[in-house]
């Protein structure tokens, strides 16, 4: 699973996705550029048979292209090409490195959380599981999913996921998904009992 489920965030992940494409695609053309000026500058015999001014530029940046030129055609050939290859490397990996080395690892990161929460949502024990990572979360996130259950407190949820309260573990179940842009758990209703909540779920789904 690489998008979330909830539109909001899939689209805040598509949004980013496209940015970092559009990061990369620019700085490679930017490296590829230079890559391709800097190599015709390293043959400044071209240069100096051109007497008339180069197209696209203007008479100061020709007069400058032709004093480069003079300086490199005293240097190694093959020194300059090494020495322009990498400058064009180092233009393209240094703002795109520093840009994936902060978004790629939160983004696996993501991609493994969701990954394992929908695996986990689909059992009881999981959900319990979900329901701890929720209760694991900074206080105030728990004291926000408190709000959902009339008369709940962060002291009376954990209490709840203690004695395996059912409406207990399904709001903090579904505040993990609803927190990595997952569908929420199916809501069970009460009259079903414990036989009716045990019948629903993926077999349910199966014999439905």
């Amino acid at each position: 699973m690489w998008y979330a489920q909830n539109p909001a965030r899939r689209t805040h992940q598509l949004a980013g996705d496209a940015g970092i494409l559009l990061w990369t695609a620019l700085w490679a053309t930017a490296a590829v550029l230079t890559y391709r000026l800097a190599c015709l500058l390293a043959v400044p015999r071209a240069l100096q048979q051109h007497n008339a001014p180069l197209p696209l530029v203007g008479g100061r940046v020709d007069t400058a292209l032709r004093r480069v030129a003079d300086v490199v055609d005293a240097m190694d050939p093959v020194a300059v090409r090494t020495a322009v290859a990498v400058g064009a490397l180092a233009l393209f990996v240094l703002p795109v490195g520093l840009v994936l080395a902060a978004w790629l690892p939160r983004r696996l990161r993501w991609v493994r959380q969701a990954g394992a929460a929908r695996d986990l949502a689909a059992s009881d024990d999981g959900r319990e599981i979900l329901a701890l990572r929720t209760l694991l979360r900074p206080l105030h996130e728990v004291a926000a999913t408190a709000t959902n259950i009339a008369g709940a407190t962060p002291g009376s949820l954990a209490e709840g996921w203690r004695n395996g309260d059912p409406q207990t573990l399904a709001a903090l179940a579904e505040a993990e998904l609803e927190r990595l842009g997952l569908d929420l758990l199916p809501r069970v209703p009460e009259e079903l009992g414990p036989i009716g909540r045990q019948a629903t779920g993926p077999v349910a789904e199966s014999i439905t």
